[in-house]
């Protein structure tokens, strides 16, 4: 018979005395103790910015030789995984299936409450077998508790592949910390609501997940100083960013930008690298290709 599991050791499941009476104080009140107990989420990142520094330069050496960063949850943490994953081929022109958020119970638990689907660590053992992970992977699991079987099932078959193994959660001492070659754990202690784990955990694993993506999008050469040069126009708005971001790249005027864009395919990247460099669209992107994407070495080779 499996053995309970004692989940009253755990600071996110522990009550807050700060809240108490958040049930009978004003609305001004109530919002100043979340607000009082959010502030304590960036000073718990801050103290975990070494291991999230690893993490990002291994991750990158693992992307820069054609893998994926995946990221698997439950509940919240699931889909925090999802948005920050379906946010990388807009900002930073990925393919698809180069950051993808997987989460317990399928696509249908992102909108729906699914998680009994958690508790079963062979469906995330399965779930990392079926995208068949190889070496050049990076698998993220994601759990408030640091117990989750079905990331702790996911951080297992991630090891056996040979993936770069990173869990993210906020407890000490839990069994992600014994899975994950590189764990990143900000203890952000009791919930307002006690055991809402959606709050100040659900908060600052989305500012994890922020700077690892981020990061390792950096390290790939999509960001030129701190613009989105690999962005991809889709509508009207991001047309519009794309014209901004090759102005303030260049410091060119409106017309110049949009004559680059329209002679690129709208690639901001080659725009920027064309005009920086004098070359036409054809010869910025084979300089582009020739290093390795990035805007600053295609600039430094010329100069």
């Amino acid at each position: 018979m499996k053995k309970k599991e004692d989940f009253t050791i755990l600071v996110t499941e522990q009550n807050n005395p700060n809240t108490t009476d958040i049930d009978t104080c004003s609305t001004l009140d109530l919002v100043r103790k979340i607000n009082n107990e959010d502030k304590k989420v960036a000073e718990a990142v801050e103290k975990v910015l070494d291991s999230i520094a690893l993490a990002i330069d291994k991750g990158a050496e693992r992307l820069a030789k054609g893998g994926r960063l995946l990221y698997f949850g439950a509940g919240t943490s699931g889909r925090l995984g999802v948005i920050d994953a379906s946010e990388c081929p807009p900002t930073y022109g990925t393919a698809p299936d180069t950051v993808q958020g997987i989460i317990a119970g399928g696509k249908n638990a992102v909108f729906n409450a699914a998680e009994g689907n958690e508790d079963s660590e062979q469906e995330g053992y399965h779930a990392v077998k079926n995208l068949l992970v190889t070496d050049k992977d990076v698998v993220v699991g994601i759990a408030a508790s640091g117990r989750t079987p079905y990331v702790l099932g996911a951080l297992k078959a991630g090891n056996e592949a040979g993936a770069l193994t990173v869990g993210i959660c906020n407890n000490p001492n839990v069994p992600i910390m014994e899975i994950a070659q590189i764990t990143i754990a900000p203890i952000t202690g009791p919930e307002v609501i006690q055991g809402s784990t959606r709050m100040k955990a659900g908060t600052a694993q989305k500012m994890v997940l922020n700077m690892l993506s981020t990061g390792i999008m950096i390290k790939l050469g999509k960001v030129y100083k701190n613009l989105m040069v690999d962005m991809v126009a889709t509508n009207e708005k991001l047309t519009d960013r794309a014209k901004r971001i090759v102005m303030a790249a260049t410091d060119c005027d409106e017309e110049t930008a949009s004559r680059l864009l329209e002679k690129s395919g709208y690639n901001v990247k080659i725009a920027v690298t064309a005009i920086l460099t004098g070359k036409s669209a054809d010869d910025a992107k084979t300089l582009l290709k020739k290093n390795g994407g990035y805007v600053s070495k295609a600039i430094n080779e010329m100069r």
